[in-house]
């Protein structure tokens, strides 16, 4: 089980993205816009850099729901290798087995 902290911090990193999402696409289409004027540009960089930086997408980390295990972390399934074993094991994924050979 990972720390307490970290999946918070986690779980805070996500809200932020997520309330912070539109203002920094516009912000970014803004500084990307080759047409928009030179001074506009570099305020909307100045803007950008002023967001806090848990409030990018990029910042976010992967985590085991079931664990909070942040390494071996299957995206499909959202969970780690471990924690799905452990489930596996017990019968609670329908059409998985434990292979032995």
């Amino acid at each position: 089980m990972a720390k307490t902290s970290s999946i918070n911090r986690n779980d805070k990193r996500r809200k932020m993205a997520k309330s912070a999402e539109a203002k920094r696409k516009r912000l970014k289409a803004l500084i990307m816009n080759k047409n928009t004027p030179m001074e506009e540009r570099f305020a909307a960089v100045l803007k950008l850099a002023e967001t806090p930086r848990n409030s990018a997408k990029v910042r976010i980390h992967n985590r085991c729901e079931v664990t909070g295990r942040s390494r071996a972390y299957y995206r499909k399934l959202k969970m780690s290798r471990i924690a799905l074993r452990e489930l596996a094991n017990q019968g609670l994924i329908p059409g998985m087995v434990k292979s032995s050979w």
